[in-house]
């Protein structure tokens, strides 16, 4: 029998799964820039919130509505058709923003547009992107190969952010005028190559002979017996409420609120901005490789975990609207990612448990359109708020509110009794 090192090595002597590591890291890499960038652009552009928050969710929206939608176009093609047509989209898109923010012909509706291709195109990148492995690689494969590919996603998100910071700071973000801005430029041209790179890395990638799936009836009949096996699991259906909660008070907020923060504080600026989420995604990223260390690590069950995390998660949130120099918020966010990133990793293998695997399909698909639905709706809805709340005000209550909704659910629901030793349900 293979030991994990030596299924590991392996793993990396396949060819199919050398090709798709490598375009994933630089796709990854190259997304945090317009991560960066794109916000940062607008916020330059017009001084206004409610502006940041009308693209977020442009991107966010369509990408969570339409995203049922493409994971169907990926069953009926192939994902690596699909996500080859996505990968040269973006570079045309990115294209046009690098080439607008450089030469100063970009106005906000232009803005508006770009960011709806980009929340539609994601709606089917996102789909084809998580299902062509099992396609390109052996099953006993995917185990490692997943683990890798989450790996690399917190490392870009670390290394990433920091990277845009600094390019932005250094190269000019345009000073608040509609003029060029070359350092936003360069970020949005680096994201364009890492797609038509990745692209090119992509079509060396070999699919392996699969059987077609057969033609699936009733779409809309399937998802809602899907919300329908949710609804009928107390447990279940409680941490998908929970977890919404989580989404509209602290992810949503995050969005938006960390890069006005960052723009109307002098002391602080894009350098700042990329440390602050940089520190995030390194605190995540630590908090997996310490969950995978320690998988039994808890504090009564997994409920009672989860749920003291997130009020720790809610205090330490509460003070970020007030902090006056980077390295604050450093401390702050990384604490906020190791804490997060150490329960993602058991909340998943919970919820691949607990759903019976007829339906464990549509009850990731209704975790991510928590995540992709709510928390662009939420970071526009917090535009809003910010013309009439401070930044203080809002981090304060978001933070506390967390808190508080954690304290009541440990009270009033079955979260507290949630094992990791859950049994499989039936379909």
């Amino acid at each position: 029998m293979q030991t994990d090192s030596t299924a590991r090595a392996a793993l990396f002597r396949d060819g199919n799964f050398r090709w798709l590591m490598a375009g994933s890291a630089i796709s990854l890499l190259g997304d945090q820039f317009t991560l960066i960038a794109f916000p940062w652009l607008v916020l330059r552009l017009t001084g206004d919130s409610a502006a940041l928050g009308i693209v977020l969710a442009l991107i966010g929206v369509p990408r969570a509505l339409f995203i049922l939608i493409g994971g169907a176009v990926v069953d009926r093609l192939s994902p690596k058709r699909v996500l080859m047509v996505t990968k040269y989209v973006n570079t045309v898109l990115l294209g046009v923003l690098a080439a607008g923010a450089w030469f100063g012909g970009l106005f906000l509706p232009v803005l508006y547009l770009l960011a709806l291709a980009i929340g539609i195109s994601s709606a089917f990148s996102i789909p084809s992107g998580t299902s062509i492995l099992p396609h390109a690689l052996q099953p006993a494969q995917l185990g490692a190969a997943n683990g890798v590919m989450m790996g690399l996603r917190q490392l870009s998100m670390f290394l990433g952010p920091l990277a845009a910071g600094l390019l932005i700071a250094v190269f000019g973000d345009g000073g608040g005028s509609a003029q060029q801005a070359p350092g936003i430029a360069m970020a949005f041209a680096l994201d364009a190559a890492s797609f038509a790179l990745s692209a090119w890395t992509l079509a060396r990638v070999r699919m392996h002979a699969m059987p077609a799936a057969p033609q699936q009836e009733g779409l809309w009949r399937s998802i809602a017996d899907g919300l329908r096996q949710v609804g009928r699991d107390p447990e279940l259906r409680t941490c998908y409420l929970y977890w919404a909660a989580v989404a509209v008070l602290v992810l949503g907020p995050l969005h938006i609120a960390l890069p006005v923060l960052a723009s109307s504080r002098p002391e602080l600026g894009a350098s700042a901005l990329g440390l602050m989420i940089g520190a995030h995604g390194g605190g995540t990223l630590f908090g997996m490789v310490l969950s995978g260390m320690r998988p039994g690590l808890r504090i009564g069950t997994l409920g009672t975990s989860v749920l003291l995390a997130d009020i720790a998660i809610g205090l330490l949130f509460m003070p970020v609207g007030g902090i006056t120099a980077a390295w604050q918020g450093v401390l702050l966010m990384v604490s906020i990612g190791v804490l997060g990133g150490f329960m993602q990793v058991a909340v998943f293998t919970w919820i691949q448990r607990r759903v019976a695997p007829a339906m464990i399909g549509r009850a990731m698909s209704l975790f991510m359109f928590i995540f992709m639905g709510l928390v662009p709706v939420a970071s526009a809805v917090t535009g809003w708020v910010l013309l009439h709340v401070s930044l203080v005000a809002l981090f304060a209550i978001c933070g506390a509110a967390l808190a508080s909704i954690a304290a009541l659910a440990w009270l009033v629901s079955p979260m507290r009794r949630i094992s990791d030793a859950a049994g499989m349900q039936n379909a």
